[in-house]
């Protein structure tokens, strides 16, 4: 019995969105709680907990588009040319945001505003943008004749809409619980108290999500309703409210890493939902990855170099966050 290739590709390509929104994730939220923090010594305090890593955090992105590209090239033309107008205002997005991460260290009095502001917006625009893709994707794609029959526009509907919004509050649960982790005093304290509207908020997200989704999509509902699926699948819902609990008792007492580690199982638990509602399509609502999987031999070839990036990109990873472990003070900097 041969190894399934293109199963495997969808398993690292998977992996590395995962990766890229729990590390890129918390990153963004930092930009979007900037509109919650005014004073200037705790905004430069927020930045430096991030500074040294946020570079690496987006690796993943690369690796996740790169592999889609190698591993699904029919789906990756396909699903670039549905999602063109989002993911290049995502792009823009990022950029927008690097640049203001390094030009408001460096600024004035006076520009400072600018490129805080400036930071917010890239920092909202990007992760709204990556929302309505995620949105647009799980509600599926037209394709004839091996593109996409859907306008440029197409992905301007409430569910994408809601989706967009739905990421911009999640990414703030990351951020607002990386925060906790990573700073003490007046800081931390003022995270904790807005750190439990933004998890119900997230975790309504999370129900309307859950219930849009197989009311608009018969195939979803049968996905999640049909027995014995849900016996299997009721495991999910459960732990989302197990999730979102852990992390408003935690935020009573002291807090330290708790919220921020049951907060990326209420992410994961998301993610896996997304999973179990598409699988095995990788274009829903109806091209699975074996129809659109790379030549067995460009597969094998490509997967030689994922194996050999993969660890070098956990092991650098894993180095920098060891080196900058522990609180960051005011005062403290990387520029």
């Amino acid at each position: 019995m041969g190894i399934d290739l293109p199963l495997l590709w969808l398993l690292i390509i998977g992996f590395g969105v995962m990766m890229y929104v729990i590390m890129d994730g918390f990153d963004l939220g930092i930009g979007i709680l900037f509109l919650f923090i005014r004073e200037r010594d705790h905004r430069d305090t927020m930045v430096n907990t991030v500074a040294p890593v946020w570079d690496g955090n987006e690796t993943w992105l690369v690796l996740g588009g790169s592999g889609l590209m190698a591993a699904f090239p029919k789906a990756y033309g396909i699903l670039l040319s549905a999602f063109y107008v989002p993911l290049l205002l995502m792009l823009a997005g990022l950029i927008w945001r690097g640049v203001s991460f390094e030009f408001r260290f460096k600024a004035d009095d006076t520009h400072r505003p600018f490129w805080d502001k400036a930071f917010i917006a890239g920092s909202f625009t990007a992760a709204f943008f990556q929302g309505v893709v995620l949105g647009a994707f799980i509600d599926g794609v037209h394709v004839v004749d091996g593109a996409s029959a859907d306008g440029v526009m197409s992905w301007m509907r409430p569910f994408p809409i809601f989706t967009g919004i739905g990421v911009v509050i999640a990414y703030a649960l990351l951020g607002v619980t990386w925060l906790i982790l990573k700073t003490e005093g007046a800081l931390q304290l003022s995270m904790i108290h807005i750190a439990r509207p933004i998890t119900m908020a997230v975790l309504a997200a999370i129900v309307i999500v859950a219930l849009w989704t197989p009311l608009a999509h018969p195939a979803i509902a049968h996905r999640w309703f049909k027995l014995p699926n849900l016996w299997f699948f009721t495991p999910v819902p459960v732990l989302v409210v197990m999730a979102t609990a852990f992390i408003l008792r935690m935020l009573k007492n002291d807090p330290h890493a708790g919220p921020f580690l049951w907060s990326l199982v209420l992410i994961f638990l998301g993610y896996s939902g997304l999973v179990i509602s598409i699988w095995p399509n990788i274009i829903p609502p109806s091209i699975s990855i074996w129809e659109v999987a790379a030549p067995t031999q460009s597969l094998g070839f490509t997967l030689v170099g994922a194996l050999l990036i993969i660890p070098m990109i956990l092991g650098y990873s894993a180095w920098s966050y060891y080196v900058f472990r522990g609180k960051v003070r005011v005062g403290d900097g990387y520029h």
